[in-house]
């Protein structure tokens, strides 16, 4: 007896007994995923959002904040909000936000970075002026 105390039978392979001309079961080669370069799946992000017209905020966590704040001037008063008038105010902070994070990288790249900070935000800020929504 070959089997070392304690040690169990080899186990018995089950399945239908492998034929000699039938050749031996591979597995097909997965897809590789794609792999991007460095900054090239934000590029394309980019311009996906700046195809579509869609809003890039959502409409009910806008809603709350416009609420809250609203809240805050109105000493406790809740006002209720049309639904075309949160929409019109989301379209109008959009454009606002956009526009001064576009100026904003503009400075970025002047100072010879490609990392937008906060001084960057504050600096197109005050460039623009009491005009450009410094308010």
């Amino acid at each position: 007896n070959r089997l070392r105390r304690g040690a169990s039978p080899p186990r018995r392979q089950r399945g239908p007994p492998a034929s000699p001309a039938a050749p031996p079961r591979t597995q097909a080669p997965r897809p590789r995923r794609r792999r991007f370069r460095p900054g090239q799946r934000a590029l394309l992000e980019i311009r996906k959002y700046q195809k579509s017209t869609n809003l890039l905020i959502r409409k009910l966590p806008f809603a709350r904040v416009v609420r809250e704040i609203c809240l805050d001037y109105t000493r406790g008063v809740d006002m209720q909000w049309q639904a075309m008038a949160l929409l019109a105010l989301q379209e109008a902070a959009e454009a606002f936000l956009v526009f001064l994070l576009e100026d904003a990288y503009l400075c970025t790249i002047h100072a010879k970075r490609v990392t937008l900070h906060p001084k960057d935000i504050q600096l197109a800020r005050r460039i623009r002026g009491i005009h450009g929504g410094l308010g």
